[in-house]
């Protein structure tokens, strides 16, 4: 079996893909703009997702409270997706639908930003914890491919990759989220 060719052939596809997102840099920035002033207000960035979307809020989290490139104070964020237990006990007393409201509920105050990442834009504990944000009062960023979710209909700004392979959307996210971290880091490190 030679994959020789499949090799640059799953490469171009994630590359033309991610070379696809420069279309939304006006919601790029946006979102950029928005989170720096969250942060600069002293309101924080909650985050989640399922599965490899929620290694992505936990991921962006970890480079807001850490750092991306440059020395500076932490930047306050939290990944819903971190605590095994708050997860575990909201799936088995209540339903898996309400593991990210429910933590919106007691976590997200009014002024705060939410990301909810969902390959599909159909998530529904993601949507579910995207409304219940806005009840709180929080601003909210999706971050979704395929570009029909329900995701979108929800959120102020929605970032999307049109794609439907859940693989190179992540791709497209990750580069999307790069690209935030470091022009937020810059900006407020400025």
């Amino acid at each position: 079996m030679s994959l020789e060719n499949e090799i640059p052939e799953i490469i171009t596809s994630s590359s033309e893909i991610i070379l696809n997102i420069k279309k939304n840099s006006y919601e790029i920035e946006s979102a950029i703009l928005k989170i720096i002033s969250t942060i600069k207000n002293g309101n924080k960035i909650v985050l989640f997702g399922n599965g490899g979307s929620a290694a992505d809020a936990q991921h962006i989290a970890a480079e807001l409270i850490g750092r991306f490139q440059l020395e500076r104070k932490s930047f306050p964020a939290i990944a819903l997706s971190t605590d095994s237990s708050v997860i575990t006990s909201l799936s088995n007393d209540y339903s898996f639908d309400l593991v990210f409201s429910r933590q919106c509920e007691s976590l997200v105050n009014k002024n705060d930003l939410v990301i909810g990442i969902s390959t599909s834009g159909n998530s529904k504990n993601v949507v579910n914890g995207l409304i219940t944000a806005k009840e709180m009062g929080a601003y909210t960023i999706g971050l979704v491919g395929n570009t029909d979710g329900e995701i979108i209909k929800i959120v102020d700004i929605a970032l999307t990759v049109d794609s439907k392979s859940t693989a190179r959307i992540q791709e497209a996210h990750r580069t999307i989220y790069h690209v935030i971290c470091e022009l937020v880091e810059k900006n407020l490190t400025m």
